[in-house]
């Protein structure tokens, strides 16, 4: 296994919830730290997509994320004192899954209105790993010039777009596969999918 890491993660409002949550999943259960974000169109996407109740919010991540090894800090976006806004706070890296494009063009332009725009400004300023997961499509030419605003300031972009040479049969080898890729990014051992040649 390999050293424990402490990771920020962002879920926002763009489709494809299931992959913030996968990947918190698997970074608790492999015993890391997650300070987890979760903007308010993410929660009507984790309402509409996974059918989570939302009438007590905190209630719901003690129930999807505490019987897991890992250490799990759940922040409000206005939480200002939260570890993961000051630089100064020895986090590894930060992934933002789902992102959407407008969290995405406030990221790449540093405008730091909530918690998760400013943790993820803080990793670039200090130079730690941002992955950034796009889902969004056809993308317009404002998008992609916000990827490659971040992609230049030390961001890496990977979208949310599964392999199928591993062969998957079902919903959730494609998740894991994306989830895997995220967590090789970050240098973190897993083993959510076949590699090629293996």
């Amino acid at each position: 296994m390999s050293a424990v890491k402490i990771v920020a993660v962002g879920i926002t409002g763009a489709s494809g919830a299931i992959y913030g949550v996968r990947l918190t999943q698997e970074l608790l259960t492999l015993g890391h730290t997650v300070h987890l974000m979760i903007t308010e169109a993410a929660w009507q996407v984790l309402q509409q997509e996974l059918g989570w109740f939302l009438e007590n919010k905190e209630d719901i991540i003690q129930e999807k994320f505490s019987s897991i090894n890992g250490k799990l800090y759940y922040h409000t976006l206005r939480d200002f004192n939260a570890p993961i806004a000051s630089g100064s706070y020895q986090a590894d890296g930060m992934v933002v899954v789902p992102c959407s494009m407008g969290t995405l063009s406030k990221i790449a332009n540093g405008t730091s209105s909530n918690l998760l725009e400013r943790a993820a400004d803080v990793m670039l300023k200090e130079g730690k790993q941002l992955v950034v997961v796009p889902r969004e499509t056809p993308l317009n030419t404002i998008h992609i010039e916000n990827m490659l605003t971040l992609s230049r300031a030390g961001a890496k972009i990977l979208p949310a777009m599964p392999g199928y040479y591993h062969q998957p049969k079902t919903i959730d080898h494609l998740v894991d596969h994306l989830v895997g890729k995220i967590l090789d990014s970050l240098g973190v051992q897993h083993s959510l999918f076949k590699r090629w040649g293996e």
